[in-house]
């Protein structure tokens, strides 16, 4: 929003014209009249207060005040009981700020989340329309979602392609390049807003592309073909791939299908890290990369614009020169960064806020259903209810790719990968996280409680047969080869499916099998209410065995169903709040 654009003074900061309202914890938008507006001296009334808005009618009957967003109409001022005393020449008439809880949102990943955050933060709903206006976006079709739903858990894929485009980004990326999918995050929010987890998809992974319909330009429709066994950035440009394409990849790699998702270029890194005055980096040896012209001394240091930009992009500066360790490296600036937007330095600054809001919506491109101002404030507003100290950053496990004699892509981890992807659909913090008691558990008898205590035979001593009752298809196999190659259990056999379907996965066991009982609820994390003695029964071999019915409760192979947080094997991972040095 630019002052001149408004038939204001040259000399005007659009951002100083915000301004806290101490009785709503608000800033709200006050415009000094034009010189042409008002040929004749006379009362100045104050602006519209944030989220007042008036119906179009009203407008043309008591004329209309235009904003920097060409042909945008605003509506009109509300009279206030008595006009306010006139500030004098030169001061701006301002309280001193005070912090609101409402501008404690979190920023998660670069340009591409920013500006869902910081809508919620600067508030002003003709200024979230004129915002609205800087998005770009783009129709996905069924591979995403048709709406938001502020009760559900979401995820929403972050985007940052190698496009050159934008001013100054001509020796970035690949030369005449399409725009890749060069960095991808995979955002999950839980429904109860206590965690999420930003899980980073490597470039280089080997997926399956699977056909996809794209929408042109005039509204027609065409499907690109899939491809196998390619690497995961050819999901997006190539072929005229759009970012529904992305989606519907990883749907297909992981089993977790993007509601939403966020897209930007270079310039966002660039124009965000200088919008809030730099962001604290720290790496462990002195970095003197003549590739990506990064330059910084050992230690901490403050990065900004293409030196912001260099730190992110660089292979060559740390670890094995490789995407993986490049990766880790932009986790950890995406933290700081975090939390430099969520600091009170710059969440209590009009004028960082407003250079924060247009750098970050010029940089980015959304899915339709999440093109419009109320979407993304809701977003934002529930994005913020999320803890720092519960934010994961972590990357899909991989393993380099035994088909090449020198491997320069990955492939998915056999078994972890599949027990992240599972805690990830399931709704499951990799963090802790405080545990809500249910009435049920509070009723639990001790008696009950008392099945967990006892003796516990070695898993190889534990027979047991699994049934599906109510779990997704093919889960009955799944726990049986963890169980079998992870657990120890080796007496176990998949028995099908159940009679019925369980809303909860149970155990039943005669009594002479308690001690194995014991020993199984340990390994699968059941509570005594789940476990139910009964009369022995037999397997195929005519052997006593217990019986496992897995319920809709079933949260994927070992993963434990009483789990606040879950212990993944190989896997590094990060929270937000955590600051660390690149090595």
């Amino acid at each position: 929003m630019d002052a001149q654009g408004r038939g204001r003074a040259d000399d005007v900061d659009p951002a100083d014209q915000w301004v806290l309202n101490p009785r709503t914890g608000e800033y709200e938008l006050r415009l000094p009249p034009s010189a042409p507006q008002s040929p004749v001296p006379g009362p100045r009334r104050p602006a519209p207060r944030t989220g007042g808005a008036s119906s179009p009618a009203d407008g043309a009957a008591s004329g209309t005040r235009r904003t920097a967003a060409p042909g945008r109409e605003v509506p009109p001022q509300r009279r206030r009981r008595s006009a306010p005393e006139e500030p004098a020449p030169g001061r701006r008439g301002r309280r001193p700020a005070k912090k609101s809880k409402g501008k404690k949102a979190l920023l998660w990943a670069g340009g591409s989340t920013a500006f869902v955050v910081l809508v919620a933060g600067v508030g002003g709903y003709l200024y979230l329309k004129h915002l609205e206006g800087n998005v770009t976006t783009t129709d996905v079709g069924s591979a995403g979602s048709s709406s938001f739903k502020k009760d559900e858990a979401f995820n929403i894929l972050i985007i940052g392609t190698d496009k050159r485009t934008g001013a100054g980004n001509e020796g970035y990326g690949d030369k005449g390049s399409v725009g890749h999918a060069d960095t991808t995050i995979l955002l999950h929010v839980a429904e109860d807003r206590s965690n999420a987890t930003a899980l980073s998809i490597p470039r280089d992974l080997i997926v399956d592309i699977p056909d996809c319909e794209t929408t042109q330009e005039d509204g027609s429709t065409e499907i690109v073909p899939g491809e196998q066994d390619v690497r995961f950035n050819r999901s997006l440009g190539e072929d005229g791939r759009d970012a529904g394409c992305t989606m519907r990849t990883v749907a297909e790699a992981t089993g977790i299908k993007p509601d939403h998702f966020m897209m930007a270029d270079f310039n966002a890194v660039k124009t965000l890290t200088t919008a809030v005055d730099g962001v604290d980096v720290c790496v462990e040896k002195a970095v003197d990369d003549p590739k990506s012209h990064l330059k910084l001394p050992a230690g901490e240091s403050k990065v900004e614009g293409e030196q912001a930009l260099a730190f992110v992009r660089t292979r060559h500066a740390f670890g094995n020169e490789g995407d993986l360790d490049r990766i880790k490296v932009q986790q950890q600036f995406l933290g700081s960064l975090m939390r430099k937007m969520a600091s009170g330095d710059t969440l209590t600054s009009p004028t960082k806020l407003v250079k924060l809001a247009e750098a970050a919506t010029k940089a980015l491109t959304v899915d339709k259903p999440i093109g419009n101002v109320g979407t993304l404030k809701d977003i934002a507003l529930e994005l913020k209810k999320v803890p720092t100290k519960n934010i994961t950053f972590m990357t899909v496990p991989v393993i380099d790719n035994p088909a090449e004699p020198k491997p320069v892509t990955v492939v998915l981890k056999p078994g972890t990968a599949e027990q992240v992807f599972s805690t990830i659909r399931n709704d499951i913090s990799f963090t802790e996280v405080e545990k809500k008691e249910k009435a049920a558990k509070k009723k639990e008898a001790a008696a009950v409680a008392a099945r967990l205590e006892g003796e516990k035979s070695d898993p190889s001593e534990v027979r047991v047969r699994i049934l599906n009752g109510g779990a997704p298809a093919g889960s009955a196999q799944q726990e049986l080869n963890y169980l079998q190659t992870t657990a120890g259990v080796t007496k176990s056999e998949n028995a099908g499916n159940a009679q019925a379907e369980a809303a909860k996965t149970t155990l039943e066991y005669a009594p002479d099998q308690a001690d194995q009982a014991r020993a199984l609820a340990e390994i699968l994390g059941l509570s005594g209410a789940a476990m139910k003695p009964g009369e022995s029964v037999t397997n195929a071999q005519g052997l006593p065995t217990m019986t496992l019915t897995l319920g809709k409760d079933f949260k994927g192979p070992g993963v434990k169903l009483d789990a606040t947080s879950v212990e993944t094997p190989d896997v590094d991972k990060t929270t937000a709040d955590q600051k660390l040095c690149a090595s």
